[in-house]
């Protein structure tokens, strides 16, 4: 497909690989812990682990050689998912929070005050909405979408 989105989503997109993409920005690092913090099962586990590594969004690192044991590192093409997970937990505190305070709050280092992102514009840094963008399609997109609709 030509859109990124899709290809983003058919990559990342599914419930467990947004949960280890959440726990290993948290801090998670071996097998066990994500395992156990992410509720997937071992099988699930360790097929997203291997797409993720396939994809170059995690390394697998040796750090026992007796018995092998392996823990995992985003790469940057990994650690340039946290936008899509903030993202994720904004729109979940904001629409599904039954009331409650946010389970993460997020701490900029820098200035050492809580914050909430939110997107801006890359040119004059005012913040951007649906309402307040266009989006434009692609001469390629334009084609695939036309004869998806039989067009």
């Amino acid at each position: 497909m030509t859109c990124s989105i899709a290809r983003a989503v058919e990559m990342v997109g599914d419930r467990w690989t947004e949960m280890i993409l959440r726990e290993m920005f948290l801090g998670s690092r071996r097998f066990d812990e994500l395992q156990r913090l992410t509720g997937a099962s071992p099988h699930i586990l360790s097929q997203r682990l291997k797409r993720l590594e396939a994809e170059d969004i995690l390394t697998r690192n040796l750090y026992s050689e007796r018995p092998p044991r392996h823990d995992y590192r985003l790469t940057e093409k990994g650690r340039d998912l946290w936008p899509v997970v903030v993202a994720l937990k904004t729109w979940g505190d904001r629409w599904l929070d039954e009331g409650k305070s946010p389970p993460i709050t997020l701490t900029h280092t820098t200035c050492g005050k809580t914050t909430e992102p939110y997107l801006a514009c890359s040119a004059c840094h005012e913040p951007i909405q649906a309402v307040t963008s266009k989006a434009t399609i692609s001469p390629d997109m334009a084609k695939e979408r036309a004869a998806a609709l039989g067009r």
